[in-house]
């Protein structure tokens, strides 16, 4: 009698678990960009047409709530 063995991988998750990393990635990604906007000076956001106002509501989001079109 042969033994046989299941050729899986440590790395190998569940496709619901892909996508949860991959939209933990992404939000991770977009609290960088919101919080990085934050931090720029009045010179720099005139140049991006922001006010200090929307730059400040924008930071303040939640990383879950992005424009549909940002989503994959």
């Amino acid at each position: 009698m042969t033994a046989t063995t299941k050729n899986r991988s440590h790395s190998c998750q569940p496709a619901a678990n892909k996508g949860f990393l991959a939209r933990l990635i992404a939000w991770n990604g977009l609290f960088r960009q919101r919080h990085a906007l934050n931090t720029l000076d009045d010179h720099a956001l005139k140049d991006l047409g922001l006010t200090r106002e929307q730059a400040e509501a924008e930071a303040r989001r939640a990383v879950w709530d992005a424009p549909s079109h940002w989503r994959h």
